[in-house]
């Protein structure tokens, strides 16, 4: 229902996010290589005249040749923008390209935004009807009722593509869904169930048509709007589509209706279910208050007046949120494999039910971790959490499989197993564990030091760190930070903490504290006195030394070995560990775990084994079985050369240790993350490419972590600090807001440790 966040931010912020870089949220990007003249000869003239008339001879080769089968219309014409009204075409196109990005984001579902400007329902139906060759799927989105069913029902019946205005069906969906759970867990059957739903909008009509449909009979369904109870021979403010559930009922008010009803629908006005309405409910009634962005009756209102209710909102502040996003992008993506001509009542079910399911199954540590705390199915926990990996390959499978049993699907998928499991490839699961990892981060807060912080890209960071709900900044930096504050548009730069050497009463203590550990290596107490009032890094890691804070990130002013020497006069390695870094890069469909790439000029064999068993363990953090690739410029021997045996005795230490991955060396880099190479070597222990890749020495893994950043195609993470006995992260001096805020985040949830 509602994508609102308790997230907090700016607009200042929000606009810079929308402005930086590349202005907007979406591009166009090439699948396939355009490198040569060949390329360009086959991807168009005359190449491109091939596929063209194969297309010509059978149109449903348009689905092999072309990205149509992948390809969703997001059209609007801003009508009914999220809660802000009609506010036009162009207002809606951030909202659009938004859904574009959550469509990719949780799908792999390619989509374009299209805003049409009219409010001529004729003519925005032939608008989108004669685009029907370009695409898959068209999904409507912000448009306002009426005009809404009579676009959506019109396209459906005129394209052979499935057409769903998420607005209602989304809706209708997740509710469901909730509801499907909500009854089971007080032993109620949907055909004898009572329920009002209090609005008559697109959404409101939606949701009733689904229940109804999955079983609710017509004449246990109340629905109200702004002037009452929707009642037979009613004729003000009707119109056919509140005719259709219009009740036979004495009732004429919400509160009457809703005395002795097992279930509350609510998709109308802030505040309008009163608790002295939840009162006459049934025993343990069922409440869904999800208007947006206010709740028609909060949770705790809602328990306060009736402690046995069950309650959902479209908050993500409260449990049992009802959010569109675990719905229509799998929903399409069932729908495009299985090349349906619609998406009818059964596939929506099909949605729901298998939603509801995944709510009684034992929740994954990841999605857990996410939210602070062990959720199981229950009261506050009928939902599944927006960010359960499980859902992609969950839903679209029931989706698909509706569709075939249904009869509207064109390519029937033959075996179903293998078909999830192509799900579950579509997405890299680190992005899945990086959402996870920021909200976890909003469940359990953390003090952050960010030691460099009158530094512009810092004071960034810790505001969107604060702005995020991700904990409580601390800035370390001079007497004028809280102007610099103001002058990047902080309102309010008291709030955000901040330390200065100068004035700050620990001072005493952390030179006696820094005078007894470095006493002995060549410091006189008036260099530990220097220190202290002078180095940022020294005073912000006795700071976190002394529990004034949980993490501590610095890097942005200095070079990396200088920076990791100053925190380490303050702060020992992990026992029995050495520290090293971890560059992470995430592509598409893969990450790579880079190591060391940052502190140990030429490893052991005892540290090579002890990085590879380090770095595995921080791959299976973030979501990945771990295939080890010991790196060099020779393959099992060739050619042969003067330091390979470091490499061969760190595998043969993996051997005695008896690890639980996989693990081999000494390989070259093209060999251990390309299949077709990995063929000539059938004794591999390594069953698909290297996904975690040990560096021989650090000259070339800090030559190859750099060279990646600046001229990869992949999102870099790192280097993430590993082995250090507090959180501290030291990032690159080129490191942006967002990358500072990304290893705060890692530290502070222990992915990064």
């Amino acid at each position: 229902m509602s994508e609102k966040s308790n997230v907090e931010f700016s607009e200042r912020e929000a606009l810079l996010f929308h402005s930086y870089g590349r202005p907007g949220k979406i591009e166009i990007v090439a699948s396939k290589p355009m490198a040569t003249q060949r390329d360009l000869a086959l991807a168009y003239s005359p190449g491109v005249a091939v596929p063209v008339k194969a297309i010509a001879e059978d149109p449903a080769k348009a689905y092999d040749y072309t990205a149509k089968g992948n390809l969703v219309a997001v059209i609007s014409n801003g009508t009914a923008i999220l809660g802000l009204g009609n506010l036009g075409a162009l207002a809606s196109k951030p909202v659009m390209e938004g859904k574009a990005v959550l469509f990719k984001r949780f799908a792999d579902v390619d989509s374009i935004d299209i805003e049409l400007d009219t409010e001529d329902v004729d003519k925005f139906i032939s608008a989108v009807e004669i685009m029907e060759p370009s695409f898959g799927g068209i999904n409507l989105e912000d448009i306002g009722a009426p005009a809404c069913f009579i676009i959506e029902q019109t396209l459906k019946e005129r394209m052979n593509i499935p057409v769903f205005h998420d607005d209602q069906h989304g809706t209708a969906i997740i509710s469901a869904a909730g509801l499907i759970n909500a009854l089971h867990l007080t032993g109620r059957d949907i055909k004898n169930a009572r329920m009002v739903v209090n609005g008559a909008g697109a959404a409101a009509i939606a949701c009733t048509e689904l229940i109804k449909a999955m079983g609710m009979p017509h004449d246990n369904v109340i629905m109200c709007d702004r002037k009452g109870v929707i009642y037979q021979g009613r004729e003000e403010g009707m119109d056919q589509w509140k005719s259709a559930h219009a009740a036979n009922t004495d009732a004429r008010t919400l509160e009457e209706a809703l005395s002795g009803a097992d279930i509350f629908l609510g998709l109308s006005a802030a505040g309008a279910l009163e608790p002295s309405m939840v009162m006459e409910m049934a025993k343990q009634p069922i409440i869904f208050a999800m208007a947006n962005p206010d709740p028609e009756i909060t949770p705790p209102e809602a328990k306060e007046a009736r402690p046995d209710a069950i309650i959902a909102t479209g908050r993500s502040d409260y449990p049992n949120q009802v959010n569109n996003v675990l719905g229509f992008p799998f929903i399409f993506r069932g729908a495009l494999d299985v090349r349906a001509t619609t998406i009818n009542d059964e596939m929506k079910i099909a949605a729901a039910q298998a939603i509801a399911a995944l709510a009684r199954q034992q929740v994954p540590e990841e999605v857990a971790a996410a939210y602070g705390t062990s959720h199981s199915f229950g009261p506050d926990y009928i939902i599944p959490a927006p960010f359960d990996p499980r859902l992609m390959e969950i839903v679209p499978a029931a989706v698909a499989q509706a569709a075939m049993d249904s009869g509207v699907a064109r390519l029937p998928i033959l075996d179903m197993d293998e078909y999830r499991h192509t799900l579950k490839a579509r997405l890299n699961p680190t992005t899945s564990v990086l959402t996870l990892a920021y909200e976890q981060a909003r469940a359990q807060p953390r003090r952050v030091l960010f030691a460099e912080g009158e530094e512009e890209v810092v004071m960034r960071a810790a505001i969107q760190f604060r702005d995020g709900g991700y904990g409580v900044p601390v800035l370390v930096g001079r007497d004028d930070v809280p102007d610099r504050l103001r002058a990047l548009g902080v309102e309010d730069p008291e709030s955000i903490e901040y330390h200065n050497s100068r004035n700050s009463p620990l001072v005493p203590q952390m030179v006696d504290y820094l005078y007894e550990r470095l006493q002995r290596r060549g410091y006189l107490r008036r260099d530990c006195e220097r220190l202290v009032n002078q180095d940022r890094n020294i005073f912000a890691a006795l700071l976190l030394e002394l529990g004034e804070a949980d993490v501590m990130i610095t890097g942005v002013t200095r070079q990396y070995s200088q920076s990791l020497s100053q925190v380490m006069k303050v702060i020992d390695p992990a026992a029995g560990r050495r520290p090293f870094g971890i560059h992470v890069l995430v592509g598409k469909h893969h990450t790579v775990f880079m190591a060391d790439t940052t502190v140990n000029e030429r490893p052991s064999p005892e540290l090579l084994a002890d990085i590879a068993e380090q770095t595995a363990a921080v791959a299976r953090r973030m979501g990945h079985e771990p295939r080890v690739a010991f790196l060099s410029y020779s393959t099992f021997g060739n050619p042969s050369g003067n330091w390979l045996e470091n490499i061969r005795e760190a595998v043969a230490l993996l051997d005695a240790r008896g690890v639980s991955f996989e693990y081999e060396g000494e390989m070259a880099p093209d060999v251990a993350l390309n299949p077709r190479l990995m063929e000539n070597y059938p004794f591999s222990r390594l069953s698909q490419p290297a996904n975690v890749l040990v560096m021989p020495g650090l000259q070339s893994a800090n030559l190859s972590a750099k060279l990646l950043r600046e001229l990869g195609g992949d999102h870099v993470i790192g280097p993430m600090l590993i082995g250090m006995e507090k959180p501290v992260q030291i990032a690159t001096m080129s490191a942006a807001a967002s990358e500072l805020v990304t290893l705060a985040v890692l530290a502070a949830g222990g992915i990064a440790r």
